[in-house]
């Protein structure tokens, strides 16, 4: 009986994960102070593919401008930005998720970019063809921007 109640409370976690609606990035709301409360995704961060995201070249390059001893193995890792050691022990979850989102609603005049925008920028252009591109993707997923959120947080030291 206790593992045929276990199994249904998965299964029902499960389905509710699935059905999670995914916020799109010009629904996105953030506080005041620019942080964003709510999930993107509904879904739980895997810290393991945050970590992958954020030392990936092709990915969150976050290690071009931000250095960590959490990522002192890859090479390359910039100075331009912060160091993150720490990052999670003083900014929540809700302000890192604002800062990956879009750093400006945080940081005004910063330079990171904004993983999870895709309008308002200024003429963004269409590989060289010289014509304004129709639609423009986020740089991340909103469950990647999850993932990152969930590896930033560990690091709290």
């Amino acid at each position: 009986m206790r593992l045929t109640s276990l199994t249904v409370a998965a299964g029902l976690a499960l389905a509710s994960a699935s059905f999670a609606e995914t916020v799109a990035p010009g629904n996105v709301e953030f506080d005041e102070y620019g942080a964003v409360q709510a999930s993107l995704t509904g879904v739980a961060g895997d810290p393991a593919n945050g970590r992958s995201v954020i030392v990936s070249k092709k990915r969150g390059n976050c290690i071009a401008c931000h250095s960590s001893e959490a990522w002192a193995d890859e090479m390359f890792h910039g100075e331009v930005g912060p160091a993150l050691d720490g990052v999670g022990g003083y900014r929540t979850a809700a302000e890192l998720r604002g800062i990956l989102v879009n750093s400006k609603m945080t940081f005004e005049g910063t330079i990171m970019p904004a993983y999870y925008k895709v309008d308002g920028f200024n003429r963004p252009g269409d590989a060289y063809t010289g014509k304004a591109a129709k639609e423009l993707s986020p740089l991340l997923t909103a469950q990647e921007i999850e993932d990152v959120v969930a590896f930033l947080s560990t690091l709290t030291e």
